[in-house]
């Protein structure tokens, strides 16, 4: 469950529950080294409701998981999403997103607590680069937990 962690004018009303899907078809658990988990990364795909209304997102990009204890690990992310929020400076209140295809990054740590869960406290960030005007941006802050098939 994520929230927005926008400023006054371009906060987002209310919560945004996520689900995502991990998939490693590179193998990324078995790399040897920190270069070795660089060459393989994981594969995320996902969507986050908006419950007030505002962006709701469908995402996908490529993560990397780098496990600082047994139990302890960051996770970053990098890849596309496309939303339903308000690409115009309309005068309304809510982040003024320019285009509806934008560039998603987020940033993880996670807590092993079993075999197959997992407490994670995560930031992610989605924005046009500039590429549209007006660039917003939408910026959620959450903690969740993550199970393992």
């Amino acid at each position: 469950m994520t929230g927005s962690i926008q400023a006054r004018s371009t906060f987002e009303p209310g919560f945004f529950p996520t689900v995502a899907l991990y998939f490693d078809p590179l193998e990324s658990a078995s790399a040897a080294s920190w270069q070795d988990t660089f060459l393989r990364p994981r594969l995320h795909a996902g969507v986050s409701i908006s419950s007030a209304g505002a962006a709701s997102q469908i995402f996908a990009g490529l993560n990397w998981t780098v496990n600082v204890t047994d139990r302890f690990y960051l996770d970053l992310g990098f890849g596309g999403t496309v939303h339903n929020g308000d690409n115009k400076d309309d005068g309304t209140d809510g982040p003024k997103l320019g285009c509806t295809l934008l560039f998603r990054e987020y940033a993880a740590a996670g807590f092993r607590l079993t075999d197959t869960l997992d407490i994670v406290a995560s930031i992610d960030h989605s924005s046009n680069a500039d590429l549209c005007a007006p660039n917003d941006g939408i910026s959620h802050a959450g903690l969740s937990l993550a199970y393992k098939f």
